[in-house]
Parts: structure tokens; sequence; C-alpha cells
């Protein structure tokens, strides 16, 4: 169908729409038919979706509903290159030229002979490109990563065999694909290793983040599950609330069985193996339960990636023994690059090296510290008409620069330390990264949502924070009221405050007391008097993607942020004095 509409060679097919069947067919069928499968963010302004389409010579657009269609047609006539746009999630509500519904899209290929797409298919090479990942640039316009054939296969079998997935002739793996299909890691995940292993894929509802990812795991019951952590966190945080609202006896119990299965989890991770016989008492009693609860019941690999996950919410998991293993990489290494394996994990580390993919620390510190940089048949060809960056990305030697700071430990474990472009660099030239003081942060005091450092160029460090409050289902915006879990905690704290604005208008003595014991605490550990957070400021509206302090695998946009609130920065330094 492609063919019949004119897909010429190296020309994008760009699907703007919720994961289902008719996105792994325009995907797949883009790149036999010899063009680019390229994915398009859904939650993308109609410019947005121009830049890429326009970057990729897009001939086809494939959209999911009327709502995706409308930011198509208000670009239409800025894509030369389009020749058709298809709709597949809903009938059509316009006949237009050149516009199809999914069946109709779908009778266009009957005409053509075979012979036309074996041959294409016959002239592609291993080493050509066929894939484009649009990585969301956290500032500047995106940039678009050429994966070859060679790239995907490649990746998706080293990856799948690492994580010991089994293939379908043995055992049938089960996935549930919700995450962004225009992310690599749900297109490496959903698609390719599961097209590889025979994985069966089940779609999860569009609304899945907003809350039925949970109904759909339940019903599927996957024995694999990929999760960013802003997914695990969601998980902990609603089963601390139902946790909350159960009698005093069942709270006990959880707790008890939460210590059992945290020391018993940590002294596997460090090589002992015996099962104590609390821990079988506490698994029949409580974790079976949890986990079924949750639909993983059958879940032997869960997995976080895409971007940082908080000690706290790793040991929380942990507790309840369902492990969750962080693996890390980037688009440009066509995803996965090291991953954490159930006999070979410690918290926090990243896990270790794929097999055939190698990692060098590049000009490390004294404590091991350096630019994470990668190598491999994982590594991207380069960024599609934009030589200086890919020359920025690789170097000569043909060594991927993650941009990524981390070392490597005694045993082989990779940990990220910090992104070099995040580093705060003060007035005094110390280099701070801000990721674990931020988590420290949050994790001290449990009402804070996100929190952001500050402090580049400037003579001591400040904060910026957020509260916890309930977001809007359908827009995605951060409302005013806390959430359950907040409310409570401020009511132990003595205060009654049940909205964001209450808390800041009020100055609320309770909850300001709080968050400044929390940071003194954190202060106390700090490496030196430069680390220590020497003013905070509680803003009005939690980060949100909805406001743009969020990127789509909600990566903190610090760039963003710092425009957003300078007027809040500005004042933390408008004192010339240095606080004590």
């Amino acid at each position: 169908s492609c063919l019949q509409l004119g897909l010429e060679r190296f020309h994008g097919v760009c699907i703007l729409g919720f994961n289902s069947a008719e996105w792994f067919i325009a995907d797949i069928g883009a790149i036999l038919a010899g063009g680019f499968a390229v994915g398009i963010y859904t939650t993308n302004s109609p410019e947005a979706c121009h830049y890429v389409a326009e970057n990729c010579s897009a001939n086809v657009l494939v959209v999911e509903n009327h709502k995706q269609l409308q930011k198509i047609l208000e670009i239409q006539d800025k894509l030369p290159h389009l020749k058709a746009i298809i709709q597949y999630g809903e009938e059509l509500k316009e006949k237009r030229p050149n516009l199809y519904s999914w069946s109709e899209f779908m009778d266009l290929g009957k005409d053509v002979p075979d012979t036309q797409l074996r041959q294409i298919i016959e002239s592609q090479k291993p080493n050509q490109c066929c894939t484009l990942i649009y990585t969301s640039g956290t500032t500047g316009q995106p940039k678009g990563v050429m994966l070859s054939h060679d790239n995907l296969t490649w990746t998706a079998s080293a990856a799948g065999r690492f994580i010991m997935l089994t293939d379908a002739k043995e055992k049938q793996e089960l996935v549930v694909s919700y995450l962004p299909l225009s992310h690599i890691a749900a297109q490496m995940s959903d698609i390719w290793s599961a097209m590889t292993f025979g994985v069966q894929v089940f779609f999860a509802q569009p609304d899945a983040l907003k809350g039925t990812l949970v109904d759909t795991l339940r019903e599927v019951r996957p024995t694999a599950f990929l999760g960013v952590p802003r997914v695990w966190e969601k998980m902990e945080e609603k089963m601390k609330s139902i946790g909350a609202k159960s009698s005093a006896f069942r709270r006990k119990v959880a707790a008890w069985a939460k210590g059992v299965g945290l020391q018993t989890n940590l002294k596997w991770m460090n090589g002992y193996s015996e099962v104590p016989m609390n821990f079988r008492l506490a698994r029949h009693l409580v974790y079976k339960k949890v986990r079924k609860a949750i639909g993983l019941d059958r879940c032997t690999k869960c997995y976080t990636g895409a971007a940082p996950i908080t000690r706290e919410t790793l040991e929380f998991f942990l507790s309840l023994n369902i492990p969750v293993f962080e693996l890390y990489g980037m688009s440009e290494s066509s995803g996965p690059h090291t991953v954490s394996l159930p006999h070979a994990f410690k918290l926090t580390s990243c896990g270790k090296e794929i097999t055939g993919c190698r990692t060098l620390i590049h000009k490390p510190d004294g404590d091991g510290n350096g630019e994470i940089c990668f190598s491999g048949r994982h590594i991207f060809m380069g960024y599609l008409n934009m030589e200086e960056k890919t020359k920025e990305a690789i170097d000569e030697d043909g060594w991927l620069h993650s941009g990524d700071l981390g070392k490597h430990d005694k045993d082989g474990f990779l940990y990220i330390t910090g992104r070099i472009k995040e580093l705060i660099i003060t007035a005094g030239g110390e280099n701070i990264p801000p990721v674990p003081i931020e988590d420290a942060v949050k994790d001290a005091v449990p009402i804070i949502s996100n929190a952001m450092l500050v402090g580049d160029k400037a003579k001591f460090l400040a904060m910026l924070l957020t509260l916890k409050c309930n977001v809007d289902v359908e827009t995605g915006e951060p409302g005013d009221d806390l959430t359950p879990e907040a409310i409570e905690y401020c009511q132990k704290l003595g205060s009654k405050a049940t909205k964001v604005s209450e808390i800041i208008s009020s100055k609320d003595k309770a909850v300001y007391a709080a968050i400044q014991k929390g940071i003194a605490a954190v202060n106390e550990g700090a490496v030196s008097n430069a680390q220590k957070v020497q003013k905070w400021v509680l803003l009005e509206k939690d980060f949100s993607l909805f406001g743009g302090e969020l990127g789509p695998t909600m990566k903190l946009k610090r760039p963003v942020v710092a425009q957003k609130y300078k007027e809040q920065i500005a004042q933390f330094y408008a004192d010339a004095d240095t606080p004590t």
C-alpha cells in the first residue's frame, strides 16, 4: 500500500498515535517498502509535527484519530513531499483528497505485484537506515537518530538474550505495549525484541498512564514489564494510599513483611542464597497478594529506564519482593547498553554491558567519575542531515559520547552520577551534580513532588520545590488540591491544609518547618559547604508535560524551568549576602 501511494526510497512514513497493531504494521510496512519508519509523539504541537515530517521528507502520514488529523491538516500545505494521510483509530469524519481510512489504505496494495515489493526488500542492506527516532532535545530542535536494520535486529537479539527472554517455541512471553512507540525503549521492547523472540503483545488503553494501566496488567498478567520511573512512582503512591486506609492489624503485618522483604532481597543481592522461614511466611501472606493486585504475579522481569529512579522507589518495591531492574542506554545506542539481571544487580546501579557492548569512562577524575562512552553494533549511524552534531556525538575512534557522568565499581557495575550539561558549576568553581541532592530532599520530605537545584555561576545553591497534587486526568494539568497522601502527611504535622495555595499563601508554619527540617538533614550529609541548599521556595504549580517543564519521558527540562521561574530564582540571589 505504501508503494501504491508512491513512497520513495529513504523517505519518511510518520506515525502519530497511541500504540496499536496498526502502528506496528505501518512501521514495519514502511521499512519493507524502503522508506523510514518515523514515530511522532502524540503530545507534539502542530509545529513540532511539522518539524519532524519536513525533516524526514515524509511521503505518508499515519494518524490515529480526528484530533491528531487536525494537527496535520494545519501544516499540510507546508509539507511538499506529502502524498497521503491515513487515519486508523476511528472512522473518517470527512472526505478529503489523499485522505484514507485504514481499510482503504489496506486495499491499495492489492494491485501491487509481489515481485515489485520483493525487489525492494532484496535491494536493502543491513547497514542502511530504516528507522528514525527523534530525540526530544531538552535544548534546541530534536535530532533524527538514524538506526540501521543491523542496529535494530542485532540489539533486539543481543538484549533479549541478555535478559533471558524465552523463545516462544519453549515458553510464551507476554508484554503490554503502552509507552510511546516514538521512543526507542518501547520500540525495542514491543516491536523488535518481541518479533525476535515471538513475544505476545497486548495493547493498553490510550489513557493507560492516566490510571487504566493496572487494569490492563491485571487482565494480561505479563511475564516482562518495562516502566519509566514515573510509572513505578505512581504505582508506589497508589499502593501507599490504599495501604494507609487498611486496618491497624493489616498495616502491622504489611510493615513486618516489608522489613523482611527488604532485608532478604538485600542479602540475596550480596550473594546469600538461603530463603528464611519468615520470608516464606511473608510471601504467602503479603507479597503474592500484592503482585496479584497489580497484575505482576507472573512477571519475572520488571524493568525501569529512560530517566533516573530514586532509591526510595526501588527499595519500596524490593521490600514487597518485586525487584525492579534498572537498564541504561539512549536512542543513539538503539536503546539499551547496560542491564541489571536477577542474579547480577545492585541497588542504584544500571547493571552491566549487554554482551557485545563496550563502555569507556572518558577522562575519569580521582573517584573514577568520567563521561560514559559506548561502542558496539548498537551504535547509531548518525543524525539525519546533521553532520556536525554527529561528529560531536561519535569521536574519531568510534566511541559514542553519552553526555552522562558515571563510574564502574570494582565488580564492573555501572553507576550514573549525573549529566555533564546539568552539572551546576558554582561561582566558587565547585562542580555539583544536582540529581543526588534533589532525590535526597524528595526522600526527606515526602510531600515534595519535584525539586530542582539552581546555583550555576552563583555563590550558593538554592532549590525550587513543588508539592504533590492531584492532576487533571484529561489535560494532565496539575491542580491545587493536595494528594490524599500529602493531606495525610500535613495532618500528621498538625496542619489542616488541603490545597497547595493554602500552604503558600499562609506560609503554613508546620509544613514550612518540616521542609526546612528535611533540607537541614540533607545538608548534614553534604560533601562540602558548597553542596548545601541555602534557600528554597515553594512553587504554586507542580511540573508537568502540560506546563512544559517535563519532556515526553518525564525528564526534567532544566532550561525551561530556569526560564519559567527566573523571577523566583533571581529573588534567591537578590540579597548580596551569602546566607549562613
